[in-house]
């Protein structure tokens, strides 16, 4: 199975909360995992906010999930995405769209626990 773990999630599971017990069940290899560079981005920010080990964050992430990078053509139609998604969900953000977008083409289940992807038929919330 096909899976795209969000910021939300990571940080369960870095913090090793009982949702983070979910994440961890998907880091099999079985499934193939990935994770969006702008949720890394995210993730080391909450991180260094935190006084984490950010050279650890950056690690686990990398080891159990394949990074997405972004493009023009990704970024014209995340944007596209953003908006057509801001008529229903007010406050969706911009990486949720990159999220959103990248699910789809990868086919792949979002793993989260934010409530701007309660209706999205690609998402699991952990919560």
């Amino acid at each position: 199975m096909k899976y795209l773990i969000d910021s939300w999630a990571w940080i369960e599971y870095l913090d090793g909360t009982k949702n983070g017990l979910k994440v961890k069940e998907i880091l099999t290899e079985e499934n193939e995992v990935f994770t969006l560079i702008l949720s890394l981005a995210e993730i080391i920010s909450r991180a260094k906010r935190k006084g984490k080990d950010i050279e650890g964050v950056e690690n686990a992430i990398l080891v159990n999930s394949k990074i997405i990078n972004v493009n023009v053509e990704m970024s014209k139609q995340a944007g596209l995405l953003h908006a057509e998604m801001r008529k229903t969900v007010k406050d969706f953000g911009l990486i949720d769209a990159f999220i959103l977008k990248a699910a789809r083409e990868l086919k792949a289940k979002i793993i989260t626990g934010d409530e701007h992807f309660r209706n999205a038929k690609e998402a699991i919330l952990i919560k």
